[in-house]
């Protein structure tokens, strides 16, 4: 006996799945729609207008010079930078005949100087001072790290058993 659930054509049962998938795939489509849409919240935190209230910069024909500029808010930086004939370490080698060499490289560089002040969203002010030479990048600040001091150590104090 054959049942009339059995009586359905293959085209009609796939018909019917596609038709289940397109509706899932239209209702996934408005769920993501709705949840990429933008929230209609407002920021708590406005950020404030600042404005440059003071500049200059001044270049010299000799490759030095100096720029500072204040903002609105407070926010100062001054740099001042000069060019420099810098001589790097010795270095020994040898020549083509296998002799020793003793060379003294230099070259022109620049130094830099300057100095940024800025106060913290939160209220705290900051000052940072700096150089820039042949001896590298040497910040100054109370807010930067300080490294730990080194105690030297020469192993006597402990004992081997």
């Amino acid at each position: 006996m054959i049942n009339s659930f059995m009586l359905i054509r293959v085209d009609q049962l796939f018909n019917s799945s596609t038709r289940i998938n397109m509706k899932l795939f239209i209702i996934a489509a408005v769920l993501a729609l709705a949840a990429a849409a933008p929230s209609s919240y407002k920021p708590e935190y406005k950020a404030p207008e600042i404005t440059i209230v003071s500049q200059s910069d001044v270049r010299n024909l000799d490759g030095s010079g100096a720029w500072s500029y204040g903002g609105s808010d407070g926010t100062t930086r001054d740099e001042s930078y000069a060019q420099k004939q810098i001589s790097s370490p010795s270095s020994y080698g040898k020549d083509a005949y296998g002799k020793d060499t003793y060379e003294k490289e230099s070259g022109a560089g620049h130094t830099n100087k300057g100095n940024s002040y800025w106060v913290s969203p939160e209220g705290q002010r900051f000052t940072l001072t700096w150089a820039a030479d042949e001896a590298g990048f040497q910040p100054k600040g109370e807010h930067l790290p300080v490294a730990p001091v080194h105690i030297p150590f020469d192993g006597k104090a402990f004992k081997i058993y």
